[in-house]
């Protein structure tokens, strides 16, 4: 799961990490009034070890539970699981069930775990009127990770209906293989792949580095060291990364939904806006739209959603994320790919580990402990 290497620390109580995310603010939204907005944290419901979630059909949020179940919220009611796959994944390091995804048509589910031997893997389900089908269940992928933890994890469909796979550089710590910058590894990548185009799957033909003899075809862009939860703007489809720092920088990368693909983001060579261990800033290096150090209580960005829902207008389009350690409920305002603004949202939940978007666009927020929230207005 998400955990920077010195938050090994953190791993002892549930190494879960982050990624976070980041977005542009309409021009509607940028002539509304300068106002600090604040927002309340409601209990939900309470999982065991939720690790992230997802819009589902009908309403319904379905949400991951870090030792292999997954359960359905429907009306402020958590149902017992409807998949566990307990038996076949673990939860040394950061390892687990990572990531769950319905496909743009809610037609096919997905889950990101890894399995016993820790490989990075992802499934899919068919579904049928809101239910998944078992015996349909069939491996799309699957990556050998070298050590437990930066496993990354996040699965998302983009506005264009691929499939986007969040993977960390492997682990251990300062990236020892340089995983990050090498691009004949999925490692240390955003991979962008069709899972309905072919067996197991096929490569979208504009990715970036199809045509390079050199290059892995699924990825999308790289030079990431964990980017434990990213998304994308239902608003503009605009990208944000959360990816969490080694040391001293936590940072949230963005990219434009027009992006053809293929940014570096820099790792290993750099963490953040700042050279790694005499890392050389490489001539494509696309820095980070935000970035914090670790002088205050944060240790690990967990990257979030812009927010596109209706009960809190004041926050509408501003891009919500959060920290594991510190637990504080932040936001950032945008606009053309700038941050012209820092939140404070006035709300802590506790160790977050994950944000979820329900089909509404209203926002709920994770806490590895056990609570779910919904962010609602204060």
């Amino acid at each position: 799961m998400k955990v920077r290497t010195r938050s090994t620390a953190i791993i002892g109580t549930i190494c879960l990490v982050a990624s976070l995310a980041l977005t542009t603010a309409s021009a509607d939204e940028s002539s509304a009034p300068r106002q600090e907005t604040k927002v309340a944290l409601t209990k939900v419901t309470t999982a065991k070890n939720p690790s992230a979630g997802t819009a589902g059909p009908r309403g319904t949020v379905w949400i991951a539970e870090r030792a292999g179940t997954v359960r359905v919220l429907d009306k402020g009611k958590l149902s017992e699981p409807v998949l566990d796959i307990s038996a076949e994944t673990t939860t040394d390091g950061e390892r687990g069930l990572l990531g769950i995804a319905f496909d743009n048509k809610l037609a096919h589910f997905y889950i990101s775990y890894t399995n016993l031997e820790g490989t990075s893997t992802v499934d899919e389900f068919a579904v049928r009127q809101g239910k998944l089908r078992p015996e349909t269940r069939r491996t799309v992928i699957t990556q050998t990770q070298p050590y437990s933890n930066h496993n990354g994890g996040d699965i998302k469909f983009g506005p264009d209906g691929y499939l986007y796979i969040a993977l960390g550089d492997g682990g251990s710590g300062g990236d020892p293989h340089g995983n990050g910058q090498n691009l004949d590894t999925l490692l240390g990548k955003m991979l962008r792949i069709d899972p309905h185009g072919g067996k197991p799957y096929a490569i979208p033909k504009d990715n970036p580095f199809v045509n390079d003899p050199k290059a892995k075809d699924e990825i999308w862009a790289y030079g990431l060291r964990n980017p434990w939860r990213f998304s994308f703007d239902a608003g503009t489809g605009d990208m944000l990364i959360g990816d969490v720092g080694q040391s001293a920088w936590e940072e949230i990368d963005w990219a434009p939904a027009k992006s053809k693909g293929g940014e570096n983001y820099g790792w290993s060579q750099m963490e953040g806006n700042h050279p790694f261990r005499e890392g050389t800033e490489p001539a494509n290096h696309v820095p980070p739209v935000h970035e914090y150090d670790r002088t205050g209580l944060g240790c690990s960005v967990t990257g979030g959603f812009v927010y596109r829902g209706k009960a809190i207008p004041a926050l509408r389009g501003q891009y919500v994320y959060s920290d594991y350690c510190d637990g504080t409920i932040r936001s950032l305002s945008m606009a053309n790919g700038k941050v012209t603004g820092t939140h404070d949202l006035g709300a802590s939940g506790g160790e977050v580990v994950s944000f979820v978007q329900g089909g509404n666009r209203e926002l709920y927020a994770l806490d590895i402990g056990g609570s779910v929230y919904r962010i609602d207005r204060a």
